[in-house]
């Protein structure tokens, strides 16, 4: 049994993962931190977690937990996690981070885009991208995994064969995503309140959201060339989801069949990506609480353009999900295991 510790389980994506992780055949949750509920149990946080009473939140002490658990998920913001892995944490467990501090392999664009000091320089070399449909043989290497970010899995996976193969221009990328509003975590912002959210749709940082160098970075890795790409993100009211529209420049000349094939090429065999059949376009509704991401196109012939649209659980797929994933990848284990999910609906 794999012994799990989760440093900020109180969040969105640390109940997310408790919740996962309950039903894993192979891995339990033996420590679990939180700053606001130190001596609570897990189901006096969250009424839903009445199985998991026995599970006290404790407070944060990474360095003993790290002594007593195979793998530690921190489910913490950007700018925290350089502060507490060293390279003896990494000696004695492995680390999987919900933040972005070790995600971009330029520490100067991410200190630029974070706005904050980055002080484990020395373990990005350590570090591998945790999106296992493009970085498997990486992440079973590693003892630090990066997990991406929502919006930049959703993106991402969209363009990756497409780039790849070069089938689109790299210099003429325009992607837009929509999420529901529990991709802002669960700190209290005026912007989150309900008469805020409810009934409304908005754009925010527009040209500045840090998950555009994240994007950048991994499809340039792709193409051999620098991708400079507009990236523009909204939150729309439903509680979970992500959906990406991004479009580009055909390089080809290519009709459905041959795209789909180029996609079939590269995801073909992944199971958490599922192609949507001609004239379907993906929906969130039919990914929610599951680790799948659904991708579909369409050729704009008029324009010599190509709209990919992608699906996925932010809090799954886009978090807690892919981190399991990553997890059992380390630890040689079925992929599947503990995801093996159909979607729910309604919900």
């Amino acid at each position: 049994m794999i012994k799990v510790g989760i440093i900020g389980a109180t969040g969105y994506g640390g109940a997310e993962l408790v919740r996962l992780l309950a039903f894993h055949p192979a891995a339990k949750v033996f420590a679990a931190t939180s700053r606001s509920y130190i001596g609570k149990s897990y189901s006096e946080v969250f009424e839903n977690f009445r199985h998991e009473e026995e599970l006290v939140l404790q407070e944060e002490n990474l360095a003993l937990i790290a002594k007593k658990c195979d793998v530690v998920f921190l489910a913490l913001p950007h700018g925290i996690a350089s502060k507490k892995v060293t390279k003896e944490v990494l000696q004695d467990t492995r680390i999987i981070d919900f933040g972005a501090d070790f995600r971009l392999k330029d520490v100067d664009s991410y200190e630029q885009w974070y706005g904050v000091t980055h002080h484990s320089r020395n373990l990005m070399d350590r570090a591998a991208y945790g999106l296992a449909e493009i970085y498997r043989e990486d992440i079973k290497k590693s003892r630090l995994i990066a997990n991406p970010g929502c919006y930049t899995t959703a993106s991402i996976l969209a363009l990756y064969p497409l780039i790849k193969e070069g089938a689109i221009h790299h210099e003429d990328i325009v992607i837009n995503a929509a999420s529901g509003v529990s991709g802002a975590g669960r700190g209290l912002d005026l912007g989150l309140h309900y008469d805020e959210a409810n009934e409304n749709v908005k754009a925010y940082k527009v040209g500045t959201h840090r998950h555009t160098p994240e994007i950048e970075e991994h499809l340039s890795k792709a193409c051999g060339k620098d991708v400079v790409l507009s990236f523009t993100p909204h939150m729309v009211p439903m509680n979970r989801g992500i959906l990406v529209t991004a479009n580009a420049k055909l390089a080809i000349k290519a009709a459905h069949e041959d795209i789909f094939a180029l996609y079939e090429k590269y995801y073909g065999s992944e199971y958490f990506i599922r192609l949507t059949k001609k004239g379907i376009s993906p929906e969130t509704k039919w990914v929610k609480a599951s680790n799948f991401c659904d991708i579909g196109f369409h050729i704009d012939e008029r324009t010599g353009r190509i709209i990919v649209m992608s699906a996925l659980d932010n809090l799954v797929k886009g978090a807690a999900g892919q981190a399991v994933q990553n997890m059992n990848l380390l630890f040689g284990l079925e992929e599947r295991a503990g995801l093996d999910l159909a979607p729910v609906f309604p919900a």
